[in-house]
């Protein structure tokens, strides 16, 4: 029985731990265990073993008392013994089930506990990274804008440098053409 509960428990765990819904997922799950832990059935059978075993208790020591009545007296100490035995038995039964019951509810809710601290953990390290992700993509993209806008500089001074030295040549080719002109208007002959 133990093992069931424990393989319940696990799998349980397994599928908060894993499951990608998140949170929501999560609270939903938690509820639902906590429902069914408080619900009506489940401590209602939790009662009835309790009960069952305190009600066996009594019919057990009946049946030994009895058997020691009709046997003869040489046996009466030892159906005696076995009628303590039935009742020490008996008594072991209902403080185990009632300690059982105990232990699983301890269980159920340090389960619940665990669950509930680790899908905060996760959360809290999601978030972190959410953050992280956003910090190095706002870096990124600062860095990149400060290269496009150096290379934007760097091609406008080119192109300024450019129409410098085209804007030299023009006039220097403006220049020696004038001066061929001159040449030819003082020197008709050539």
């Amino acid at each position: 029985m133990r093992s069931k509960v424990l393989l319940g428990v696990g799998l349980a765990v397994g599928y908060v731990l894993g499951a990608r819904a998140g949170r929501k997922r999560f609270d939903q799950i938690a509820r639902v265990t906590r429902r069914l832990w408080e619900s009506p059935r489940v401590r209602k059978t939790r009662i009835q073993v309790e009960d069952y075993a305190r009600q066996q208790a009594p019919v057990v020591r009946a049946k030994a008392e009895s058997i020691a009545k009709a046997t003869p007296a040489a046996f009466t100490d030892s159906v005696r013994a076995t009628a303590d035995a039935g009742r020490t038995v008996a008594d072991r039964t209902v403080t185990v089930a009632t300690d059982l019951a105990g232990r699983v509810t301890t269980v159920a809710k340090d389960v619940v506990g665990m669950t509930s601290t680790t899908a905060r953990d996760v959360a809290d390290r999601t978030t972190g990274m959410a953050k992280d992700v956003a910090d190095r993509t706002t870096e990124t993209a600062e860095e990149f804008r400060a290269r496009v806008s150096a290379t934007a500089t760097e091609l406008r001074e080119r192109g300024e440098e450019a129409r410098d030295r085209v804007v030299v040549k023009a006039s220097e080719s403006r220049d020696d053409a004038l001066a061929e002109l001159d040449d030819d208007d003082e020197n008709p002959d050539r």
